[in-house]
């Protein structure tokens, strides 16, 4: 069986980590499945807008598998390490909009997993945290990182200072996740904000992803100058002139990616 089952339709694909009778944990065979196919969907013309979620109705992932980490030598928990940070970097770096829909708990590298994606819709059952400190650990693939920029430092250190499990409601409040849906919904209402998504120009989605991520990492000037860059790659394309003729022409436009 699959760990990682794969579902495309009409320009969304859906990747749903596949391991429910372990709560869709990472095991290493997981995290290199899903480094395979986040490389793969970088160049993926057909793809417009990935959805990750978990499989079942209890989790969308519990974080990594401590059953086969306790098997770890010291090395090759190091490998873990590098291969989970790796992973998610890439998942972050898929250049079309990736959504979580997240469907159930999602504790330590599950949270981090939804922090990598653009948009993250969760469940009202859902549960979220980086618990790492309760085991003695940090986390380590990305969440003392990507946390405080989503959420703001003194909260996200309260949130990993105290290993605190908060409900979708509170990750809602404090901008963890974008929206809180009813229970069994999370992936029907990603399906439904990824139709929107790919309705609009495939290379302009890619370019605004482009200049919010990297502008955010550095001063307001560079980043208008970024803006600029991503601006000008568009010019020249036959979809920015499909939308104009599409809005003269009172229709909707069909953009290609070109």
């Amino acid at each position: 069986m699959a760990v990682i089952r794969v579902e495309k339709q009409d320009g969304i694909k859906i990747l749903t980590l596949n391991r429910p009778e372990m709560y869709n944990a990472l095991n290493l065979e997981l995290l290199l499945e899903l480094k395979s196919i986040a490389e793969e969907t970088v160049h993926d013309r057909e793809t417009r807008v990935v959805i990750i979620t978990g499989e079942g109705e209890k989790a969308f992932c519990s974080g990594a598998d401590l059953k086969e980490r306790r098997t770890f030598t010291e090395d090759q928990v190091r490998r873990y390490i590098h291969t989970i940070r790796e992973t998610f970097t890439l998942v972050e770096r898929i250049p079309m909009p990736v959504i979580a829909a997240i469907n159930g708990v999602a504790f330590g590298g599950g949270t981090e997993l939804a922090l990598a994606c653009d948009i993250r819709i969760a469940d009202e059952t859902a549960s979220m945290g980086l618990t790492e400190t309760s085991l003695g650990i940090i986390p380590g693939a990305g969440g003392t990182q990507r946390l405080p920029r989503l959420i703001g430092k003194a909260k996200a250190k309260e949130l990993i200072f105290t290993a605190a499990r908060i409900p979708a409601s509170e990750a809602y409040q404090i901008g963890l996740v974008n929206r809180v849906v009813p229970k069994g919904t999370a992936l029907e209402e990603s399906i439904r904000m990824a139709e929107r998504i790919k309705e609009n120009a495939p290379l302009a989605l890619k370019q605004a992803k482009f200049a919010i991520d990297r502008g955010m990492e550095t001063d307001l000037d560079t980043g208008l100058l970024l803006e600029t860059r991503s601006y000008e790659t568009l010019i020249p394309t036959k979809d920015r002139l499909e939308g104009l003729a599409a809005f003269k022409e009172k229709r909707k436009p069909r953009y290609t990616g070109e």
